[in-house]
């Protein structure tokens, strides 16, 4: 029995004998399965090819697995004084990667932005005792290793301390959902996206998709809510889903100037 994690978009399948036979989240229009087809990497396989590194992110600390695994995103580590909060998952936990979490203060909690990014949750929830997942119910359907840690919330906000605020959004899954941190950006506010409102390469400007990969579009209805979700928060950066792509200052205004220059591309 071994537990088996899928190459192309990075999920974590339960213990079985042999790899699943499908990848439900690769199978979606939103993503793909490889053109040489479907392919796994048990636990054991993978720790013997890859590993998890941290850095500083623009101030925050983030994890990645490198060689690139799948989506290749990072997690960031919203430290506060009670532990951190992590933001996004990665597809791997090792006993280092786990080490220096704690070296930080451990992990109180940990939320996720949509389906792609679940990882291996349940690994990381474990090594710090169980520590509550939070995910959106509107995306449970997604869920590839059920654990008894993840919290399914529902309605448009969750606030996780005083400075954290999970905010439903929508987007390319019906759950998606973005952090509000009130204390990042030295006090400005920080809005964590991960690709629900995607950082573009020139580090000015957001953007949105249905698919990232098939290139479909986002429909205006479903922009124009992420706009409403976000209109009411404050905060000067974006921290987007991969290693540099931030918005270091005047990301309010960034983010609005970029729904307005799509919805206006795509009328």
């Amino acid at each position: 029995m071994s537990l088996f994690s899928c190459v192309q978009c990075g999920a974590q399948f339960p213990d079985s004998p042999a790899p699943p036979q499908h990848c439900p989240i690769c199978e979606d229009e939103r993503q793909f399965v490889g053109w040489d087809g479907q392919k796994w990497l048990s636990r054991e396989e993978f720790a013997a090819t890859h590993r998890v590194v941290w850095r500083d992110d623009l101030g925050v600390p983030g994890i990645a697995v490198e060689p690139q695994f799948a989506i290749g995103q990072r997690a960031l580590l919203v430290r506060e004084r009670d532990g951190c909060v992590m933001w996004d998952c990665i597809p791997m936990a090792t006993e280092a990667a786990i080490t220096y979490v704690r070296s930080l203060g451990g992990l109180k909690a940990i939320a996720v932005s949509h389906p792609h990014f679940y990882g291996a949750l349940a690994d990381w929830s474990a090594a710090f005792d169980n520590a509550p997942v939070y995910l959106h119910e509107a995306d449970s359907a997604w869920v590839t290793r059920p654990h008894p840690a993840i919290v399914a919330w529902s309605g448009d906000c969750l606030k996780l301390s005083d400075d954290i605020l999970l905010v439903r959004a929508g987007g390319h899954f019906p759950g998606g959902t973005v952090l509000h941190w009130r204390a990042g950006a030295e006090g400005r506010g920080a809005l964590l996206t991960g690709d629900i409102a995607t950082v573009v390469m020139d580090r000015r400007f957001v953007s949105f998709m249905c698919s990232f990969p098939n290139y479909i579009p986002l429909n205006a209805a479903a922009v124009k809510g992420i706009a409403a979700a976000v209109a009411p928060l404050q905060f000067d950066r974006i921290y987007g889903g991969w290693w540099g792509r931030n918005i270091a200052g005047g990301a309010k205004g960034a983010f609005d100037a970029s729904v307005a220059r799509y919805l206006s591309a795509i009328a």
